[in-house]
């Protein structure tokens, strides 16, 4: 049986309907947030469905996200999730995998977590994602804690990554110096590190 991978994708959460509204009334968006490019999920898909199940759920009103909605869908893949599952949240979907495993426990074994970019608690547009708890959870439950950072990214300070790190000890910091928010084609050092694990 194949081995499995869950990948959580970003989005935005408001602290009112008002809020959210405001946003849409007031975003000055450019051409590149119409036109469809290549993610490195897509990539990720092509280099490792030989050898594992990927799941990647379209999560509930990714731009007005509420937690408890996800918490609902999320929890609606568990029966098809085997022992040993690797989770990968990108974002917002890296600040929802953390505040749902430091307050619930997981009722499978969880081989890796993977944090890409995710908020803590300096960025706005997590509205209901805001961790409450203690991230204490998180390392009795997964073996492997990896969170990925960019120096230059503009959604997501930087510093967010040493607010985890101060929070959770175990977590192993991959900081970049050019990669932004990692809204790129590939992401070849993920792809490596999921291959070297057992």
């Amino acid at each position: 049986m194949k081995k499995q991978i869950i990948f959580i994708h970003g989005g935005n959460s408001f602290e009112s309907y008002e809020d959210y509204f405001d946003s849409l009334k007031n975003s000055n968006p450019s051409i590149d947030w119409f036109i469809y490019r290549k993610k490195w999920i897509d990539n990720l898909y092509k280099k490792l469905s030989g050898e594992f199940e990927i799941f990647a759920p379209h999560m509930p009103n990714k731009q007005n996200a509420k937690y408890e909605e996800w918490k609902i869908w999320f929890e609606k893949i568990m029966p098809f999730i085997e022992d040993e599952v690797i989770f990968i949240g990108h974002s917002l979907g890296g600040i929802f995998l953390a505040k749902y495993l430091s307050e619930n426990i997981y009722s499978k074994k969880i081989n890796a977590i993977m944090l890409v970019a995710p908020p803590h608690t300096d960025t706005s547009g997590i509205g209901s994602f805001k961790l409450e708890k203690s991230l204490d959870r998180i390392a009795e439950q997964c073996s492997e804690i990896h969170l990925f950072q960019s120096t230059d990214d503009l959604v997501v300070p930087a510093g967010e990554a040493q607010l985890y790190k101060r929070d959770l000890p175990e977590i192993k910091l991959h900081i970049f110096e050019d990669r932004g928010h990692f809204n790129q084609e590939s992401f070849p050092e993920i792809i490596k590190l999921i291959k070297a694990m057992d």
